[in-house]
């Protein structure tokens, strides 16, 4: 009696490659080089977090998506971009929860992960929809998803001046005469702002003792979650 012939295994699916994978420098946290210009610049961080994020993490994006089109072809883009969505609200979850900085810089470092988090996810999700993430009209959709700017027009404006600060900063010093204290909580502000944590008291929980890995999970997951739906609102129109 033989035996029961087996599927081959090049007609099972190839798996799909998870997202945030890549080794791209950068991708995980904000950088240095931006993390200056923020605290230079904090009335205009969020514009100056998008405009990195595009430059840095939309080819890891763009790579990610031919990957899993190469994987699986016939793979949904609604699939792929929700494989997207529950890897980075995974990943936004874990980050108010690991950061080992404490106080008013901890919680500033808290919302900048969750805010370039939240743009990588966008980047991928869009990519998923055959969006180019590379391309510049993308930083001002992450603002308008990130509900920094209501309407697409002010945040090109705003992207604009940005970038001509951005500029401007390599020619001349940045005034070095503010507080610190005030200048992070400007920061933090901004980036919560972006980041959808908008309620002071969640922002600040790094500062209470036991409050910031309860409070700062569950307020990521919910602002990424949300953020997400949008995403997909936006970018399955086409």
């Amino acid at each position: 009696m033989t035996e029961p012939e087996r599927p081959s295994s090049a007609l099972q699916p190839a798996p799909v490659p998870d997202p945030g994978t890549d080794s791209t420098e950068g991708a995980g946290a904000p950088p240095g080089s931006l993390w200056a210009r923020m605290k230079a610049d904090p009335q205009y961080a969020p514009e100056h977090l998008a405009l990195e994020a595009v430059r840095r993490l939309g080819p890891e994006a763009a790579r990610w998506a031919e990957d899993v089109h190469a994987a699986q072809p016939d793979l949904a883009p609604d699939a792929a971009a929700q494989l997207a969505a529950r890897r980075f609200t995974n990943y936004a979850r874990l980050s108010g929860a690991v950061s080992g900085a404490t106080g008013l810089p901890g919680a500033v470092v808290d919302v900048g992960v969750l805010a370039w988090t939240q743009a990588r996810m966008v980047l991928h999700m869009a990519a998923a929809y055959g969006v180019d993430p590379t391309g510049p009209e993308r930083a001002t959709d992450l603002l308008v998803l990130q509900r920094v700017h209501k309407a697409a027009e002010t945040a090109r404006v705003a992207l604009g001046v940005a970038a001509g600060r951005e500029r401007a900063s390599r020619l001349f010093a940045s005034s070095s005469d503010r507080p610190l204290t005030g200048v992070m909580v400007r920061l933090g502000v901004k980036l919560a702002q972006m980041a959808g944590v908008r309620a002071a008291k969640r922002m600040f929980a790094k500062m209470i003792p036991g409050a910031a890995v309860v409070l700062g999970t569950w307020a990521n997951s919910a602002a990424t979650k949300d953020l997400a739906r949008r995403t997909v609102e936006l970018y399955r129109k086409g």
